[in-house]
């Protein structure tokens, strides 16, 4: 699996003219999931990026979590972090197909809940327009691979 995760001052996302999902400050998470991932990775990988410090504390440091920071999560199902780029045109075999994703999706969305977030949603598949003030900005890539 792999998440770029944002830190935001706010964050939506809208499909078909409505706002599905919306944030204050918190966490824009993009996560992909790729071909032979497992329940395993969506846990490790929630609680990795829940228990993720970089939120400023009363001295200016990147020392506060989540729930230190009073911030939310906003999810986005994005299949083309695992894009293939070797051509002019992605690829995107790499990426699981729905009937594997989404049920991984859905559980590092309840994982995150679990751990005591507030968590928003895009819908999985749907064409989106999100939106987000990033906050620093602090982008932070993961991957399951590499943790």
């Amino acid at each position: 699996m792999r998440a770029v995760v944002t830190r935001v001052s706010s964050a939506s996302v809208t499909i078909d003219g409505a706002v599905s999902g919306a944030i204050d400050n918190g966490f824009l998470i993009l996560l992909g999931i790729k071909n032979g991932d497992t329940e395993t990775e969506a846990k490790k990988l929630a609680a990795k990026i829940c228990n993720l410090r970089v939120f400023s504390d009363n001295d200016g440091k990147m020392n506060l979590d989540l729930v230190a920071s009073g911030g939310s999560i906003l999810v986005i199902s994005q299949f083309t972090l695992y894009a293939d780029c070797k051509s002019r045109r992605p690829g995107f075999t790499e990426a699981a197909r729905p009937d594997t994703a989404i049920p991984l999706y859905e559980l590092f969305i309840r994982e995150c809940k679990a751990l005591g977030h507030t968590v928003e949603t895009g819908e999985f598949g749907a064409m989106m327009d999100v939106a987000s003030v990033n906050d620093g900005p602090v982008t932070i890539l993961f991957d399951t691979e590499t943790m």
